[in-house]
């Protein structure tokens, strides 16, 4: 079975505008690099051939990465589902229970993630110890430095 992608409808149609960008003007600009390129004489030392060539090779492969994500994607909503147990597009305050520090969270799909601004994959270990957890009750994080304990103190709609 292949894996599904799990995506809210705002990274569905960012993922669709890079897609139509990505077949249309990118693959133009990148046909025009090597075209000019081969201008330059003996494609055997010519390196910007072997650049524009790889830049292709590039744009190809995330042509393919994406196209296989859009065939095999779940759409969730971007409101969470509920405010009693955390969820898909949930926004939770946790507090570290070792650091004594608190931080919110919003659980994302995989192709959402970026920790830095606080979005959570749902298929980290973090994401996974927190679905399903109600306020109150303690995650447990196992992770290769240890096992790590964060309780759940809000649940944000």
């Amino acid at each position: 079975m292949k894996k599904q992608f799990k995506l809210t409808p705002t990274r569905l149609e960012q993922m669709q505008s890079e897609l139509e960008y990505l077949k249309t003007v990118r693959e133009k600009e990148v046909a025009d690099l090597i075209k000019e390129a081969r201008s330059f004489g003996d494609l055997s030392e010519n390196s910007e051939y072997d650049e524009a060539k790889n830049e292709q090779g590039k744009l190809y492969s995330r042509i393919a990465e994406i196209e296989e994500i859009l065939q095999n994607y779940v759409l969730i909503s971007e409101e969470a589902d509920s405010t009693d147990a955390v969820g898909h597009a949930s926004k939770v305050r946790v507090l570290d229970l070792e650091e004594n520090e608190e931080d919110t969270y919003t659980l994302v799909g995989s192709q959402e993630a970026n920790p830095a601004m606080g979005l959570v994959s749902d298929e980290s270990p973090f994401g996974r110890a927190l679905m399903g957890k109600k306020v109150g009750e303690i995650a447990v994080v196992e992770a290769p430095e240890g096992k790590f304990q964060y309780k759940i103190l809000e649940i944000i709609k």
